[in-house]
């Protein structure tokens, strides 16, 4: 079986045949564990591009590698704690912060060329059932997508391989006999997903764009044509993305949610990696901070080990569960850095892990035009 038909085999039965974009597909096939099955793939009228990184959240447990928090010593990962602010030091509201990043967001270069290019880390932790101990995997996502019409989009994930989380991890594995392959629970899937410690072989593939133009999934599918031309307006973008809010979240009709967390999870993309204009992605950040619903949380280190500020909204899980979904931005630049999901309440599938775990994160390593045409 060829790595795209992989990709397709993993799409839940009850979602149907309709077409979903590659770039999505990476995302939705990574971040698989963060909801219940009901749950990384939405009812959709219409498709997703396959390779799609700019979209945070959706929930759906498939056959393909998750991935972790990255480092073998020390303590299960935890997002650090905000800084003490020094008696001397003014601190920023929420929205000042917001205000600031968006006015840097919108003074980077615009650029262009024939594709637009992403590179990606996926981490996510795992609990090992029944083995007392944790691990964690990783995997490099690369998509290439193409400014025209008509063209092929392009994807490659390169497997990292699993390893214990912590010291005291990596000593129940050692226990364990140091397995080279560690089953996990997929939930909804009658047998367990089978990690390996050592990486796998990248594969590469490519697919038409759906419709011949859609690129991106922003609350319904978009062509680059449509990302190009969204409003640089807060008010106005806000309005442009409500539209396609229906009630419910960005991957069931069945899980009721918000407007405020919607629209945080449909926007993050514009922020880390969609190639949208400068303006658009400060015009972002405006709107975050008319969200009453969204918290500011400086000094952040993400799993790459680059310092930030995050701004967040809590998300409840079932199994009365509740985890923080945040943006990792550089507060100097206005560059989005990392999206994660921090478990704020253990339940359900983040049952296994205490407040404070950095549970999954995806690092925006780079995100801009080239000319360059991917290998097969």
């Amino acid at each position: 079986m060829n790595p795209i038909d992989e990709l397709r085999a993993a799409r839940p039965a009850h979602l149907g045949d309709a077409p979903v974009d590659t770039r999505t597909r990476t995302r939705e096939l990574s971040y698989a564990m963060s909801q219940p099955r009901s749950a990384r793939l939405p009812r959709r009228g219409a498709a997703r591009p396959l390779w799609s990184l700019g979209l945070a959240a959706a929930v759906t447990a498939v056959a393909v590698v998750a991935v972790a928090v990255s480092g073998t010593g020390g303590t299960t990962p935890r997002a650090p704690d905000p800084a003490p602010a020094s008696a001397s030091k003014v601190r920023l509201s929420a929205r000042d912060i917001l205000l600031t990043a968006a006015a840097k967001a919108a003074r980077q270069p615009a650029g262009t060329g024939a594709y637009w290019h992403t590179v990606s880390m996926r981490r996510t932790l795992f609990a090992v059932d029944g083995a007392g101990y944790r691990v964690m995997d990783r995997q490099r996502e690369e998509g290439w997508t193409p400014n025209a019409t008509g063209g092929d989009q392009w994807g490659s994930i390169k497997p990292l391989g699993a390893r214990p989380a912590t010291a005291a991890d990596e000593e129940a594995w050692k226990q364990a006999g140091s397995p080279a392959e560690i089953p996990v629970k997929v939930p909804g899937k009658p047998r367990p997903m089978t990690l390996t410690t050592s990486p796998r072989k990248k594969f590469t593939g490519r697919t038409p764009l759906v419709d011949g133009d859609k690129v991106f999934w922003l609350g319904r599918n978009v062509t680059m044509k449509d990302l190009r031309g969204l409003p640089s307006d807060p008010a106005k973008l806000k309005a442009w993305l409500l539209r396609s809010y229906e009630g419910h979240s960005t991957e069931s009709s069945s899980d009721p949610m918000a407007a405020d967390p919607w629209l945080f999870r449909v926007s993050i993309g514009l922020i880390t990696d969609m190639p949208v204009t400068p303006q658009v992605r400060g015009a972002a950040f405006r709107m975050l901070a008319d969200l009453d619903t969204v918290d500011v949380i400086e000094n952040v280190t993400d799993a790459e080990g680059r310092q930030g500020t995050a701004v967040a909204v809590r998300e409840r899980t079932k199994g009365s569960g509740v985890l923080e979904n945040r943006l990792i931005f550089d507060q100097a630049t206005g560059r989005g850095l990392a999206n994660e999901n921090v478990v704020v309440k253990s339940g359900g599938l983040q049952s296994a892990f205490e407040p404070g775990t950095v549970w999954n994160s995806q690092a925006v390593l780079e995100a801009g035009w080239t000319d360059s045409k991917p290998s097969s």
